[in-house]
């Protein structure tokens, strides 16, 4: 049998493997246009930012070793140009000697990955305007970066790569500025989940500019670069990192007319074969399936490149493998918090009109009596009739990252929320506490569906009628001194059985706390003391505080350029 395989990295270079592996007798040729099959995709911006300092480091796999260790004939430089289905070849061009030249196959995988999204702007192809996806990418920047000396750097995107870029440009040294056209960074976070991650970039010394895009670009008198903003207000700047996401490389595909999906991705089954049998495709350039929906997406993450490369190659050679779904379970490192999520965000399940409930929580990664605890944000998106798990986010300091896997894991063994206050998870002080913080959501979520306590959420209280609500902050007065909401009576939850009387029975109270836990105890026993109507704030004041502090600093930004 004889494969080809077109384009390297993540999708193609596992799929290489794992034939190999299958079958010593395949005849397996993989093409790269580039020079480096197999790289760190995701380690490039930490390489920019001396974190990683050699360049070997980012090569997971070369030509060389990948030809002695696995027979498989390898090259690079060498691009596939057209695909004959009919006569079962390929086209590929040589260019190291500028040849064309045709070659056989049983079967053919494609795996070109995405390209970054260009905008239709002027200045795009200024020196000191970068797109970061490849190891050459990668050089380049730093070329700049040494040569050139920027002392200023624009990132425009908030995504994963930018907010990296962001990170790493910083630790080199620069002054950044990180522009984003959304309301917030990181879109697969909900934007109350990202306030945290907005007051931790502003106290980095990030400057975070929301709500505005790059309009364009042009160079300046003096060498450095002038950013137009959508707004028409400019940024002066030296280096540009234009970082607004990918788009699916289907030109291949396209042209030799296979069935193509969103986005011009390519269509595949569930053994990752495209509308020609005997083709296959693997990793970023695929339409895939939403675990949770059903429903086709682009999700251009490694995890999943990866295991749709050995899927294929199961299928290649024999096996009836399957590739079930992607959750988009992802984790960002900023500075020293970490970001992480699976599943659908809120965003999502809003535009899918899928019917969810929330819960947040704000517990300490390990026992708060060993030392070193921090806390988290952590929010949970779930069914209310069944209890199904739709999706998670947390945003913290440390054990981020180990709870959303686990909440990754039993969404997709179907597991639900009653499930999560069962799990048996390790315990000892320094890692965890008794009830782990995946425990508590359950709790939380379980508590709500059986009707033990009805919350309500931050962007409900505007709508508050202070005629008929009333809101009853019950934590302690030390705690209540520095702010609290506008028109909140005051009664901690310690003198709350005393002072029963001072509240109206035939008003709807709304109760909060700190991080929604004594809120909950107050409303269990209002409710056993004749209250009928009482609600708990849901990650109570420190989230409520947390967006409120956001649209403040935005708000001083925006004042801070019109004064400009």
């Amino acid at each position: 049998m004889r494969v080809l395989i077109v384009g390297g990295v993540a999708g193609g270079a596992s799929a290489a493997a794992r034939l190999r592996r299958l079958d010593e007798a395949a005849e397996i040729i993989l093409f790269e246009k580039g020079e480096y099959i197999s790289y760190a995709n995701c380690g490039l911006p930490y390489y920019i930012g001396n974190v990683i300092q050699k360049r070997e480091k980012l090569l997971l796999q070369t030509p060389e070793a990948m030809r002695q260790r696995f027979n498989i004939d390898v090259r690079i430089r060498s691009e596939v140009l057209s695909i004959d289905r009919t006569g079962k070849k390929v086209l590929v061009r040589d260019h190291g000697s500028g040849n064309d030249y045709e070659e056989n196959y049983d079967k053919l995988i494609l795996s070109p990955g995405a390209e970054p999204r260009r905008a239709a702007i002027d200045g795009m192809d200024l020196p000191g305007v970068f797109t970061l996806r490849t190891i050459p990418d990668t050089y380049r920047i730093c070329d700049f970066i040494d040569q050139k000396k920027p002392a200023r750097a624009v990132v425009v995107g908030a995504g994963f790569i930018g907010v990296e870029m962001a990170e790493n440009l910083l630790e080199r040294g620069l002054e950044v500025t990180l522009v984003e056209f959304t309301d917030q960074v990181v879109v697969s976070l909900d934007m109350d989940m990202a306030t945290f991650l907005h007051h931790h970039l502003r106290m980095k010394g990030i400057e975070l500019i929301l709500r505005k895009g790059a309009a364009g670009f042009s160079s300046r008198p003096d060498g450095s670069l002038l950013v137009r903003l959508t707004d028409g207000s400019a940024i002066n700047t030296d280096l540009v990192i234009f970082s607004i996401g990918v788009v699916p490389d289907s030109r291949l595909a396209g042209n030799a007319g296979l069935e193509l999906g969103l986005n011009n991705s390519i269509k595949v089954d569930r053994h990752m074969r495209t509308s020609d049998p005997d083709i296959y495709a693997v990793g970023d350039v695929v339409e895939v399936e939403n675990l949770v929906t059903g429903q086709p997406c682009l999700i251009p993450l490694a995890g999943p490149a990866n295991k749709q490369g050995r899927v294929a190659a199961d299928h290649v050679s024999g096996r009836g493998s399957t590739f079930d779904g992607v959750q988009g379970s992802a984790v960002l490192k900023v500075f020293d918090m970490t970001a992480a999520s699976t599943g659908l965000n809120e965003k999502q399940l809003k535009f899918d009109k899928i019917r969810y409930a929330k819960t947040y929580i704000h517990p300490l990664d390990h026992a708060d009596y060993y030392p070193g605890a921090t806390q988290m944000a952590m929010k949970l998106l779930f069914d209310p009739e069944d209890g199904k798990i739709l999706g998670a986010q947390a945003v913290g300091f440390q054990g981020v990252e180990k709870r959303i896997d686990v909440i990754a894991t039993a969404q997709r063994l179907g597991a639900t929320v009653m499930d999560l206050e069962k799990l048996e998870l390790t315990y000892a002080p320094p890692y965890s506490s008794a009830k782990d913080p995946v425990n508590m959501l359950g709790f939380t979520a379980v508590n709500m569906m059986r009707g033990d306590v009805a919350v309500f959420h931050y962007h409900d209280v505007a709508d508050l009628d202070p005629n008929r609500d009333l809101l009853v902050d019950v934590r302690s007065k030390e705690e209540s001194l520095p702010g609290s909401i506008a028109g909140a009576v005051h009664i901690p939850l310690e003198e709350l059985r005393d002072r029963l009387d001072e509240l109206p029975q035939d008003r709807r109270i709304y109760l909060f706390c700190r991080v929604g836990r004594r809120s909950y105890i107050a409303a269990r026993i209002l409710e056993q003391n004749g209250f009928t109507e009482v609600f708990s704030l849901s990650g109570g004041y420190e989230l409520y505080h947390s967006v409120v502090l956001d649209q403040t600093a935005e708000n001083a930004c925006l004042s801070k350029e019109e004064q400009q």
